[in-house]
C-alpha cells in the first residue's frame, strides 16, 4: 500500500475529500478549532481516487492525530496510515502520539486500542464547549448514541 504524504500539488483534492466526508474542514478539538485543510498528514490513493487520510499536528513533543479516516474498512489502509504517523512521530522526535475521539465512535476506540493506544483521560461533557465554537454538530452520533463526551487515547513513541 502506497502511503503518500500531503503536499501543496494534492492539496485541494485533499481538501474536497476532507469536506466530503467531514463535512467541513473545520474540527473542534478539546475547546480548539482546527483548519483540516492546513494540517499535515499522509493519504492512500486507489486508481486516482483518496482511500484514506489521516491529518495530525505536532506541538511539546506530542503528534495530535486530527483525522483518520478509511474509504474501505480491514483492508489496512487505517493502520497503514497510523504507522506511517507513528515513523513521522519517531523522526520528529515526538514522546507521544496522541487522539481524541468522541464517545459515540465506538470503530475509532476499538482501531486504536487494538494498536496498543491506551485511554489515558475522558473528557465529560466536552461536546458542549465544541458546540459553542461549532454549533452544527449534532446531538446525536453513531448509532444514536448521544454525543456528549471525548476520549484522549495516547501512544508512546
Amino acid at each position: 500500500m502506497d502511503v503518500q504524504r500531503i503536499d501543496q500539488g494534492n492539496r485541494s483534492q485533499i481538501d474536497a475529500f476532507i469536506v466530503e466526508h467531514w463535512f467541513t474542514r473545520e474540527m473542534v478539538v478539546h475547546g480548539e478549532c482546527f483548519d483540516l485543510g492546513k494540517a499535515e498528514g499522509f493519504y492512500v490513493e486507489n486508481d486516482g481516487a483518496i482511500t484514506g487520510l489521516l491529518t495530525y499536528r505536532v506541538f511539546d513533543g506530542t503528534m495530535e492525530i486530527l483525522s483518520l479516516d478509511s474509504i474501505h474498512e480491514n483492508q489496512g489502509i487505517g493502520t497503514s496510515l497510523l504507522n506511517m504517523a507513528i515513523f513521522e512521530a519517531k523522526a520528529l522526535k515526538c514522546r507521544r502520539i496522541m487522539v481524541i475521539t468522541t464517545n459515540d465512535n465506538l470503530r475509532a476506540l476499538r482501531f486504536y486500542q487494538k494498536r496498543r493506544f491506551d485511554i489515558v483521560a475522558l473528557h465529560r461533557n466536552a461536546l458542549d464547549l465544541a458546540r459553542k465554537l461549532k454549533p452544527e454538530i449534532p446531538k446525536k452520533g453513531i448509532d444514536g448514541i448521544p454525543l456528549r463526551h471525548e476520549f484522549e487515547l495516547e501512544f508512546p513513541v
